[in-house]
């Protein structure tokens, strides 16, 4: 044999690797698996949207109840006590206060209707006819008047109670009303400063179901403008 010349040997040839896939059992049992994780991911997130749901609804309930105590602060708190219709009446199921508005003086009335505490505001006026007749309205109110506003939904019942003279008592024993005088229509409102209690306690009895719970209670000083 020459030496030139040289043995290529054949090259050894490795049999494939055969690749292994997933059994069927195997696919079954991981859908299983996603399936439980998928269903515990969504009660987990059903039950975050509803306490979240429960968290904002009592925000907004809390928000309402204390918009609708500060509008009545600041009713009593523009109380006038005029000589010609009365500074602030309670008669058990109405709360009557003149206040003062922008431009003028207003009756307004806090009362009960079908579990709505609804709030009614006459037009500001600086005429006594026109003061006196809608001083007169407010005894005559059914709910469904021009002015009238529902204040907050599921109320029971209004109780009012006076401070005056050091002890709190029921209003419509306690109360001082404004002397009445007969004074010619069209002139000018005057303020003759009659006595008012120093401060009223408004409750509000809240009904079953309406998401507030039993009594809401607010000691409100009378400020005499």
């Amino acid at each position: 044999m020459s030496p030139h010349v040289r043995l290529n040997p054949t090259p050894r040839r490795h049999a494939p690797l055969r690749r292994r896939g997933f059994t069927l059992i195997e696919v079954l049992v991981s859908l299983l698996i996603l399936s439980v994780l998928a269903a515990t991911c969504w009660k987990g997130v059903d039950a975050i949207s509803s306490a979240r749901a429960v968290a904002d609804a009592h925000l907004q309930r809390t928000l309402r109840l204390q918009a609708v105590v500060t509008q009545v602060e600041a009713d009593l708190g523009q109380s006038v006590n005029l000589s010609v219709v009365d500074p602030l009446i309670v008669d058990g199921t109405h709360l009557r206060v003149t206040r003062r508005g922008v431009g003028g003086v207003q009756v307004v009335v806090w009362f009960i209707k079908d579990g709505r505490l609804l709030r009614w505001a006459s037009p500001v006026t600086v005429n006594v006819g026109e003061l006196q007749k809608y001083s007169m309205t407010s005894f005559q109110l059914e709910g469904n008047e021009p002015g009238t506003l529902t204040a907050l939904q599921g109320v029971e019942r209004m109780q009012i109670y006076c401070y005056v003279g050091g002890s709190m008592a029921n209003c419509q024993s306690s109360r001082t009303r404004g002397a009445s005088s007969s004074s010619s229509t069209g002139s000018t409102l005057a303020s003759t400063m009659q006595p008012l209690p120093e401060a009223v306690r408004f409750q509000l009895a809240m009904a079953e179901g309406s998401g507030y719970q039993g009594m809401v209670t607010r000691e409100i000083p009378v400020e005499v403008q």
